[in-house]
């Protein structure tokens, strides 16, 4: 299986990257995942040719293929005015509308103050609902002031449990779909004996009128 983690953080070392890294490896330990981070600061130029060109560059359309290719997502954004941020928020514009349909994706964000935790709900768990991808329930916000406190571990742990289930889940529903793509026989043909219109044939303690009958009894004689 292959995971992506789609960072938008714009500083090295950024914590949006710490933040996605710490949860990519809690997915992976669950599910023995490829790992593939896409840096969107690295495309930044690229991206904005796309908008203005309408083809992506060789780098942004790696990573867009990336994507549409993947089990699953780990988003991560840093928080700019209380939403995602414009890179972010252009990457996803520029990706093909039906790639994340049905993708499992986790939601997380970083911020300078637990004040902006809401930036979960408002924005980004909206804007993949919209995108038909599947956002597990468990989104992870981090302050500067929860880097090494009480609950991080914790919450990343639930949510990359919940990630790697909807993965493998994913994953062997593709495998059982591709088992049964040969065709298969169709339902052996079942005799029913000609009866008048008023005969019911009975069973399993049902009285069923065959629907041949019903209609031959609403023709006019």
């Amino acid at each position: 299986m292959k995971l992506v983690v789609v960072s938008a953080g714009l500083s090295v070392p950024s914590s949006t990257r710490l933040l996605g890294d710490r949860l990519a490896n809690a997915t992976a330990g669950r599910t023995s995942a490829d790992v593939r981070v896409v840096e969107l600061r690295d495309l930044a130029v690229e991206i904005a040719h796309n908008f203005t060109t309408g083809f992506p560059g060789p780098a942004l359309g790696a990573a867009l293929d990336a994507v549409a290719s993947a089990d699953g997502l780990i988003v991560v954004t840093p928080v700019f005015s209380a939403s995602y941020s414009g890179l972010f928020k252009s990457f996803f514009d520029v990706l093909d509308p039906e790639a994340l349909t049905g993708k499992p994706v986790l939601v997380a964000a970083t911020g300078g103050s637990a004040r902006h935790s809401l930036v979960l709900e408002h924005a980004l768990r909206p804007l993949f609902a919209y995108l038909r991808a599947v956002v597990v329930p468990t989104g992870v916000y981090v302050a500067s002031e929860d880097w090494g406190a009480e609950g991080l571990v914790e919450r990343i742990d639930r949510a990359a449990g919940e990630l790697a289930g909807l993965m493998t889940g994913s994953a062997a529903g593709r495998a059982a779909s591709a088992s049964t793509s040969a065709p298969v026989p169709g339902p052996a043909s079942v005799h029913v004996p000609a009866q008048g219109a008023g005969d019911l044939v009975r069973g399993g303690g049902f009285e069923v009128v065959p629907f041949e009958q019903q209609l031959a009894a609403l023709r006019p004689e």
